[in-house]
């Protein structure tokens, strides 16, 4: 993944948390840090990035995030459920306003059926102060080879977190 070519983003979204007072946290399972990687790449992130969460195995998001593991067994590591869940508990951990988190089958083996590869659900959640937490969930079907599914999934959480910023 080439972090220069995606730097534009990580400035824009630290240039929105810095504003705010903001910091923010992932919770990454299919991108195994490349997130975190991407922010940390740009030097002063830690104005504005608290921490990383990877949770490859469905116990790290158990017991890093509090994934419940009845949630885990019904709706699989990869659902909107679990996505939300590592969103939310990214932010309780990390006490941080804005936090992502990404679930997914980079390929090329894992896919099941109604989960192909390249199946990525994306989570962002965001915690104003006095406010309830929001988060928003979506299923990404992203093409090409494992580099270019966790490359792409790391674009669009650059992206989705910009937005949650307004």
């Amino acid at each position: 993944m080439d972090l220069k070519a995606i730097e534009p983003a990580v400035l824009a979204l630290a240039d929105a948390l810095r504003s705010r007072g903001w910091t923010m946290a992932t919770a990454e399972s299919c991108t195994g840090g490349l997130i975190a990687a991407a922010c940390t790449a740009v030097a002063g992130s830690s104005d504005w990035f608290e921490r990383g969460f990877v949770t490859y195995s469905n116990a790290a998001k158990t017991e890093m995030l509090g994934v419940p593991e009845a949630l885990l067994a019904a709706h699989g590591a990869v659902s909107e459920e679990v996505a939300d869940a590592m969103a939310r508990g990214a932010l309780q951990q990390a006490k941080v306003p804005l936090s992502v988190a990404v679930t997914g089958i980079a390929g090329p083996g894992g896919a099941v059926p109604g989960k192909p590869v390249g199946t990525v659900w994306l989570a962002v959640a965001r915690h104003a102060p006095g406010a309830a937490p929001w988060v928003q969930a979506e299923r990404l079907q992203l093409d090409g080879d494992r580099t270019a599914v966790r490359a792409q999934t790391v674009t669009l959480a650059l992206q989705r977190l910009r937005a949650a910023l307004g």
